[in-house]
């Protein structure tokens, strides 16, 4: 087993995720098996409670953890499957410890950060390494916040007890420029290293982010003053295009190839002919552009709807397309009409959310899309915004709405589930993970995965009422899969509609640039048909 280490300085959301993404793709294309892992130093037990405006998306496993949205990026990159083993959080580490204590597990011992706390962190690495080749470990915040030191000191133990020829560490810096002085400043970059030394890790790739090009003299003064090598300077520049150019860009500083000879790894040498073949299509799409207006009410969150954006890319991809996403604030709709954003637009996709804050503009957004013939894609909130528009504007039921919107409707035809109406707790309490769904003959969703059986990732609590199932198939809403072990319906079509699809799960937590999600796939290439007529 080898382990990389990467840690972050000088200032947070410097894209220690992407590189590590990155560099896990880069060690695929040498054949490795890669896993790669997210230690948050925060004391939350998991994402799931906290809001898109704190934490940004929360993105759901198969297993049904509730993990940073940086696994996200791990699992598009990568082709490893991610359990709840690959995301620790300080909350995780203390509650466990503290259950032990409960327990009786120490003995009667005095429980410490060390070594209790460490040896839970080690135990981690240990167990979420199995099997594979590379374990590559991302430890969130930055060198020198406080929550972060107990993990920094276990990496410094676990070092020492795996051996330094097994183990790694790549460190992510900020070059910044300074305008008035017309230059990048690297005193940052050796502020957060003689830090990272202090605890006693030395960085053996130093991956410099800049929005300028290093000079030699640069990366030699990085060098020296940071005790890497020269040719262990990596510059990391801002991708013009896309965040799937960084594999070839890390590829062109030789970073995988650093990365073999100091773990001494026998392995081929990298084929980047995919990722080629994905940047060019990024960049020199053939088959057009089309719009896609995604309505939500964290639009101006950037990391709120990341899996969704980057599946609109991924399907970008598939269809060798340029996918243009505008992003449309649903109270605006519901202030100022559809008409205003979303005419000339292609397609129309509503995704997920909680509370009633903009639930009539993705209503109205939906009837637009009915009405006009617009593709339009639901996910989770989204297929429900479908059903209750339908109900009220095609079956006349002029109330109809989801129960956690309006819990005294008379037309709940989205409810509570059943299993969900004694439960207090917030946390890791919705319908999470992967479920079966069965598709039904003649759907569109049918067509689009070419297979009768499906798994994908579930997060809610409120379900299609099947009260109304009847009603609804009588009126053309069309039942397009349903889980089969509890009959609940998973995916909705309308009949008469070019391709008007809502489907409860997420289906943007399995979409990938090398494999672009079915969904997402025929969505995108309606769109693009509208676009052409």
């Amino acid at each position: 087993m080898k382990y990389i280490f990467i840690t972050g300085g000088v200032v947070s959301s410097l894209g220690k995720g992407l590189t590590s993404g990155a560099l896990g793709a880069l060690l695929e294309t040498r054949n490795l098996t890669v896993r790669i892992q997210k230690f948050d130093p925060y004391l939350n037990v998991d994402p799931g409670t906290m809001s898109p405006f704190q934490h940004g998306e929360v993105y759901v496993l198969d297993d049904g953890a509730e993990t940073d949205l940086d696994l996200g990026h791990y699992e598009r990159f990568t082709h490893g499957k991610l359990s709840r083993f690959n995301n620790l959080t300080s909350g995780q580490v203390y509650e466990h410890v503290l259950q032990k204590e409960r327990r009786g597990d120490y003995l009667g011992k005095t429980v410490q950060v060390i070594p209790h706390v460490t040896n839970e962190i080690k135990d981690r690495i240990r167990a979420a390494g199995e099997g594979v080749d590379v374990l590559i470990t991302e430890i969130g915040g930055t060198v020198g916040d406080i929550e972060g030191l107990p993990f920094l000191e276990a990496l410094r133990q676990f070092a020492l007890e795996a051996g330094r020829e097994n183990v790694l560490f790549v460190h992510v810096t900020l070059l910044p420029y300074l305008k008035a002085a017309g230059e990048l400043k690297t005193k940052p970059s050796q502020q957060s290293v003689a830090k990272l030394r202090e605890i006693g890790i030395q960085p053996d790739i130093l991956v410099c982010r800049t929005e300028h090009p290093m000079t030699e003299d640069m990366r030699q003064k990085l060098s020296l003053f940071c005790n890497v090598e020269y040719k262990a300077v990596i510059e990391e520049m801002d991708v013009p295009h896309s965040i799937y150019e960084l594999p070839v860009i890390l590829a062109a500083e030789g970073m995988d190839k650093l990365v073999v000879d100091r773990l001494q790894i026998k392995s081929k040498d990298a084929d980047m002919a995919q990722w080629n073949d994905i940047v060019r299509r990024i960049v020199e799409p053939q088959a057009g552009e089309c719009k896609i207006a995604v309505v939500g009410k964290y639009i101006d969150l950037q990391d709120a709807y990341k899996s969704i954006y980057e599946s609109l890319t991924h399907a970008g991809i598939g269809n060798d397309c340029k996918v243009k996403v505008v992003r449309v604030d649903s109270e605006m709709i519901e202030s100022e009409g559809p008409e205003k954003y979303l005419a000339g637009i292609d397609g129309i996709l509503i995704p997920g959310g909680f509370g009633d804050r903009g639930i009539e503009g993705k209503i109205i957004a939906a009837k637009y899309a009915r009405e006009n013939k617009i593709p339009y894609f639901g996910i989770c909130l989204g297929m429900q915004i479908a059903v209750i528009e339908y109900a009220r504007n095609v079956l006349g039921l002029a109330d109809a709405n989801s129960a956690e919107f309006d819990d005294k409707t008379k037309h709940p035809v989205i409810d509570l589930m059943d299993e969900q109406k004694l439960i207090t707790d917030k946390g890791a309490t919705m319908r999470l993970g992967s479920y079966e769904c069965e598709l039904a003959e003649g759907s569109k969703a049918l067509a689009a995965y070419a297979q009768k059986s499906i798994r994908e990732r579930h997060r809610h609590r409120y379900e299609y009422n099947n009260a109304f199932r009847k009603q609804l198939i009588d009126g053309g809403l069309k039942v397009g899969g349903i889980n089969p072990k509890r009959d609940l319906v998973e995916i909705v079509e309308v009949e008469d509609h070019p391709w008007m699809v809502g489907v409860q799960f997420h289906p943007e937590f399995l979409s990938k640039p090398s494999k672009p999600h079915p969904l997402f796939c025929a969505f995108v290439g309606e769109a693009l048909k509208k676009s052409k007529r």
